[in-house]
């Protein structure tokens, strides 16, 4: 211990303050991690009637089937045959790092797109509706509030790889 004038001035050794900064900066991301371990599927993927499951009131979701603004993004339009527009879809998504086809049907895709960093998964859903020659999807992350954006993003960007004539 050092002296102070005439009383003793306890000291902590360096490592230990290391210790604790390192603990502290780490135990967000220690929990973070565990999070995206434990988010499990949601019940409620799928088609029902022609429907996608509607987005949660969390800004964490878009869909082209949701009523309001802040969740809502429109339709993939195509004008090829619809099996073409699938091929060309699931090319697309298979381009985009990171995402993983699960599921897919004759008109139902869904999709596992997972984080870089926490890895957190998103579940990415298509329906092509043959007769109207739409796709719509959506897009929802499994857990949190925010997503900053990044599901709108990725459903723009997928929109941006079909290009145009789709």
């Amino acid at each position: 211990m050092k002296r102070a004038g005439d009383r003793e001035v306890p000291t902590i050794p360096r490592r230990i303050i290391y210790f604790i900064v390192a603990l502290i900066v780490l135990s967000p991301v220690i929990v973070l991690a565990v999070l995206s371990i434990m988010a499990k599927k949601p019940p409620n993927l799928g088609v029902v009637n022609g429907r996608l499951a509607p987005c949660p009131n969390s800004p964490n979701c878009v869909s082209t089937q949701a009523i309001d603004a802040d969740h809502r993004m429109d339709a993939i339009l195509f004008d090829d045959a619809p099996d073409q527009a699938i091929e060309r879809l699931k090319a697309a998504i298979r381009a985009m790092p990171r995402m993983k086809i699960v599921t897919e049907t004759e008109d139902y895709i869904h999709v596992e797109a997972t984080s870089r960093l926490f890895r957190f998964v998103d579940d990415v859903e298509f329906f092509v509706d043959r007769k109207a020659k739409t796709i719509d999807f959506r897009s929802a992350s499994r857990i949190g509030h925010s997503d900053f954006g990044v599901n709108r993003a990725r459903m723009e960007q997928i929109r941006a790889a079909l290009g145009k004539g789709f």
